[in-house]
């Protein structure tokens, strides 16, 4: 349903690695009475926390449930290795899956990477989050594959990173309930969509002073006169000739001359 929040504020989870931050600012110079409050959720938990109530809408890892959800696909991340900074790999700009065959390849619980087949060799155990999984990877233990925006969040000064080619990859969509949908909801998907605040697009602007709705900005026509028409006045032209003034020339040197 669309239609006003029962809520005074817009609630938005967010998953780690996703930065809102832009939107937030742009929510708040646009929305100033109606506080945006910011919830970060494990990346497994956004859509329990959102069926729950606990968030309006959220910025959320693909796949979706697109049955009880409705989303808006926002960007793709690139896929990254972390290593210590004195690992071989290092050296180049690209690595491929072949080139950390010898590699304990760490596979945390919360990854968010859908993998048919992880490169390397399997560690003993899963840690339990991408936090742990980097302190193994610090500690000389093996390497993770992460997007950017979680290498970045996890970022030390002892290790590195590396594109990674032929990787899962992952994505950031926008979802909420597809049946809780309202005008605060809508306001967002404008900002995130790169709408002007003056867009026409998503929530519907009333007509501007002075404009009727059938898109005449001018307004009403102006009749033509009585005895008048287009017709006549292009045919009135055209007799005029080339000089366009309207009268012919005898009639400003007096009377024609009689012929003898």
């Amino acid at each position: 349903m669309t239609g006003s929040d029962a809520t005074p504020s817009f609630r938005l989870a967010y998953v780690p690695g996703v930065m809102p931050d832009k939107w937030v600012r742009i929510w708040n110079e646009r929305q100033p009475d109606v506080p945006l409050t910011l919830t970060q959720v494990p990346a497994g938990a956004a859509a329990e926390r959102l069926l729950g109530g606990d968030a309006d809408a959220g910025l959320v890892r693909t796949p979706v449930d697109r049955e009880v959800f409705s989303a808006i696909p926002l960007y793709t991340e690139q896929t990254v290795v972390v290593v210590p900074k004195d690992h071989l790999v290092t050296a180049v700009d690209e690595v491929a899956p072949e080139d950390l065959a010898d590699d304990i390849v760490l596979h945390p619980l919360d990854d968010v990477l859908d993998w048919e087949s992880l490169p390397g060799r399997p560690a003993l155990e899963r840690p339990a989050t991408t936090a742990d999984a980097v302190e193994l990877v610090a500690a000389g233990i093996g390497v993770l594959v992460v997007p950017l925006s979680l290498a970045r969040l996890h970022h030390r000064k002892d290790l590195t990173h590396r594109p990674l080619k032929d990787a899962p990859e992952s994505s950031v969509a926008l979802a909420w309930p597809e049946d809780t949908k309202t005008d605060r909801i809508e306001d967002f998907i404008g900002i995130v969509r790169g709408r002007t605040v003056n867009s026409t697009r998503g929530r519907q602007q009333p007509p501007a002073r002075g404009e009727s709705g059938n898109g005449d900005r001018g307004g009403a026509r102006r009749k033509p006169a009585p005895g008048k028409s287009a017709a006549g006045r292009s045919a009135g032209a055209k007799r005029t000739g080339k000089s366009g003034r309207g009268a012919p020339k005898n009639d400003r040197r007096g009377k024609p001359r009689r012929r003898s």
